[in-house]
């Protein structure tokens, strides 16, 4: 069984030392969904909810939220991320809009996180920009999906 990387020899809560790790291309994907009701979805995919362009505000949303994830995630290590891709699908049939993000970066330790969040706070941008609207929209299936990079290598769900 592993052992959990963020305690210490004590118990206690520790950022891990990357310090000697050397510096690899890293790259990880997350997903997550918003679900909705038809006629939400309707005005997003027509530009109609009276805040603004939904889909852009909630990429630029999840493209800041990967860059402050370690002022979020308190063990998380500073980035020097060197890209963020938020992505949007409307699926008609189930009401919900389908978020993918993809973090890059080179260095000592991986984006998982930075990618999770991404997805997060793009979907909780999608709910505040259309909660005047359908307050009963549903977040959920935040997941990674594949990371690449460092001593583990690839991993894909």
């Amino acid at each position: 069984m592993k052992k959990l990387t963020h305690i210490d020899r004590e118990g206690r809560a520790a950022m891990v030392d990357v310090g000697d790790k050397p510096a690899t291309r890293r790259e990880a994907v997350a997903k997550g969904t918003i679900s909705m009701k038809k006629e939400t979805l309707s005005l997003i995919a027509d530009n109609k909810i009276t805040k603004g362009n939904v889909f852009e505000t909630a990429r630029i949303a999840g493209i800041m939220a990967a860059k402050k994830t370690y002022e979020l995630i308190p063990l998380c290590h500073p980035l020097n991320i060197t890209s963020v891709t938020v992505d949007f699908d409307l699926d008609h049939k189930k009401n919900m809009v389908n978020i993918e993000a993809t973090v890059r970066c080179t260095g000592q330790t991986g984006v998982e996180m930075e990618a999770l969040t991404a997805v997060s706070v793009a979907a909780l941008t999608i709910y505040d920009m259309c909660k005047a609207v359908d307050k009963a929209m549903v977040v959920s299936g935040v997941m990674l999906m594949e990371k690449r990079g460092g001593k583990s290598g690839e991993w894909r769900r």
